[in-house]
């Protein structure tokens, strides 16, 4: 016979997977967030863990990668509409996936250092996959790639920071106005733009590999000179 307790907890939702979402930008909360409530549910449902999806997260993100590597070895033309789709669609599933990973841990009070750890390096694997797809397809003069690989690490050292306490934003303005120029910094949306690029004109993909660049050494340039006066002034 089921106990009191069984009888009288009611079950999580996707409501309450998403209620503990870290953000991440107005992208990622209206979509890539949304869908990952509705993962953890699942996995709730099934009896996942947190580190399940985290793993789910870093295999779906590589393939799709390592597919677009391998195409782009033929030329760019070789990135046909069906490539680019599966990149939009693959990349936002799989962040979704990493999304799902946290609400579920902190649902469910399955948090602990060795899953934040696992966490972090399976984003940072996938990251360095999603990079060399979009340089393989782009096909950019050296330092330009290097410079955007570099510029890559930026979102994921910030966003690493920002996770562990140690980090203010320079613009605390939760406007709307604002949420839309912080779009440039919001992974979901990123990606986004990414997939769209293939797949409607991944002879593009140059310029958004330099786009990104500008922006994210903007932002990094930014971040030194407000962190400085800020420590400067401690």
């Amino acid at each position: 016979m089921p106990s009191t307790d069984t009888l009288t907890t009611p079950r999580p939702r996707v409501a309450d997977f998403y209620a503990v979402n870290r953000g991440g930008g107005l992208f990622s909360e209206a979509f890539s967030q949304r869908l990952g409530a509705v993962f953890a549910l699942v996995a709730a449902r099934t009896g996942l863990k947190p580190t399940h999806l985290t793993l789910l997260n870093l295999v779906l993100g590589i393939a799709v990668s390592v597919v677009l590597v391998l195409r782009a070895q033929d030329g760019t033309a070789a990135i046909t509409p069906l490539y680019g789709l599966l990149a939009l669609l693959g990349w936002q599933v799989a962040y979704s996936l990493d999304c799902a990973d946290g609400q579920l841990a902190r649902v469910t009070s399955q948090r602990s250092p060795a899953g934040a750890r696992i966490d972090i390096l399976c984003d940072v694997a996938t990251q360095i996959l999603l990079v060399t797809a979009l340089v393989s397809v782009a096909r950019p003069p050296l330092w330009l790639g290097a410079l955007f690989a570099g510029s890559w690490m930026v979102n994921l050292v910030t966003s690493v920071l920002a996770s562990a306490g140690d980090a203010n934003s320079m613009v605390t303005s939760t406007s709307l106005p604002v949420r839309i120029v912080k779009l440039v910094r919001d992974y979901g949306a990123v990606i986004f733009v990414a997939g769209l690029v293939l797949t409607l004109a991944p002879t593009l993909t140059i310029w958004f590999i330099a786009a990104f660049t500008v922006v994210n050494f903007g932002f990094l340039l930014a971040s030194i000179t407000f962190t400085a006066r800020t420590a400067l002034r401690g």
